[in-house]
């Protein structure tokens, strides 16, 4: 998961105040910092990188051989950045090593801390010519997550990008307000995910009963065309349109979903499923357009009511999926043109936008596994 951290060095407490305030609003909650620590707590609930002992991350590096004032020994073995941090985290802190990639030895005691050390902090003068494809390739399979520390949008997306899995995260050092949010809209971005939405044609719709049906109150506006992925099979889930439209008889809700019974899937983040009984306060979902685009939510409360329920069935190329929805003329389905059809109005031969999975699901994960659902 790509993430952006933000400092605001050099700069009075005013400004810096209101860059890291524009920061956390736009969801950058980890500030880099080594002049205002307490006064930047007060702000709201932010992580701080520091070299202090009671940072939540202990950064090491910072007038030391990271920045060039120590001179690196011939046996990296005996750099006193190494042994600062294997210090730390021997007392089970969370480290990152902060380090100018400015020569051949530079890299070459990245590399090293780099299998120690939780993050690293790469500065380079031009990441253009910086060999930051060699510390990605070398250090890919350690748990060790690479920032670039960058001053605009530009170098962010760079950064991100290079070798194609790019560094975990960037380290925005910036006075710039804009920059900030097309930063934070990148990052939203690259970490969204697609499906593949196809149109099924309905073959099944029949009322089946009551059963506790679950509404998801989210803490976003969805608009028009923008749903959920839900249904009764791991294999196959419907996009169930929002609350976004007036109705004759309720007001518009926007913010949401009404999801169906109990026992359904809703796809979360990282193709993963929760029942919709699962769901609660603060879990984060996926909101899904008629294109495949989704969005990061999170869920504000869930209802759970008795309600009556109306199967649906529905095909694409041989396999059929069903789900169940309450029997309301304010819950949709979206059609194949993007168009928000009520399941009060639904009939056989129109045609919904599922999405289908080619594995089967355990505990949640797609998994390469034949499995039978009816």
């Amino acid at each position: 998961m790509k993430f952006a951290w933000i400092m605001a060095e050099g700069v009075d407490w005013d400004t810096k105040k209101g860059i890291i305030t524009t920061a956390l609003e736009s969801g950058m909650d980890t500030v880099v910092d080594f002049e205002n620590v307490h006064d930047i707590m007060k702000l709201g609930n932010i992580r701080i990188v520091s070299d202090t002992d009671d940072s939540d991350i202990i950064l090491v590096g910072r007038n030391g051989e990271g920045d060039g004032t120590l001179k690196i020994p011939v046996d990296l073995s005996e750099s006193k950045d190494l042994a600062a941090v294997n210090g730390f985290k021997r007392k089970g802190k969370t480290v990152t090593y902060y380090i100018e990639i400015s020569s051949k030895k530079h890299e070459e005691l990245a590399r090293e801390i780099g299998r120690v050390a939780d993050y690293m902090i790469l500065v380079g003068s031009d990441w253009k010519i910086i060999p930051l494809e060699n510390i990605i390739a070398d250090l890919q399979k350690e748990d060790v997550k690479l920032v670039a520390a960058v001053p605009d949008y530009e170098e962010s997306k760079l950064a991100l990008e290079t070798l194609e899995h790019g560094t975990d995260g960037i380290l925005l050092y910036t006075s710039d307000l804009n920059q900030i949010k097309k930063v934070a809209a990148l990052i939203e971005k690259i970490e969204s995910e697609n499906y593949d939405l196809v149109p099924a044609t309905v073959t099944q719709i029949r009322p089946v009963g009551s059963g506790d049906r679950v509404c998801i109150d989210t803490c976003s506006m969805m608009q028009v065309g923008e749903g959920m992925l839900i249904g009764s099979y791991s294999k196959g889930l419907f996009l169930v349109h929002s609350e976004s439209l007036e109705s004759e008889y309720v007001a518009s809700r926007p913010f949401r979903i009404n999801a169906g019974p109990v026992h359904a899937y809703v796809m979360t983040p990282n193709n993963k499923t929760k029942y919709l009984s699962e769901i609660e306060t603060g879990d984060e979902v996926l909101t899904v357009d008629k294109e495949g685009n989704t969005k990061l939510t999170i869920v504000g409360r869930v209802k759970i009511e008795k309600r009556p329920l109306m199967l649906i069935e529905a095909e694409f190329e041989g396999v059929k999926i069903k789900t169940l929805l309450q029997n309301a003329e304010t819950i949709r389905l979206v059609g194949e043109d993007g168009t928000p059809i009520s399941v009060a109005d639904l009939k056989i031969g129109d045609k919904v936008m599922i999405y289908l999975d080619k594995g089967a699901r355990h505990f949640g994960m797609s998994i390469e596994e034949s499995i039978i659902e009816k």
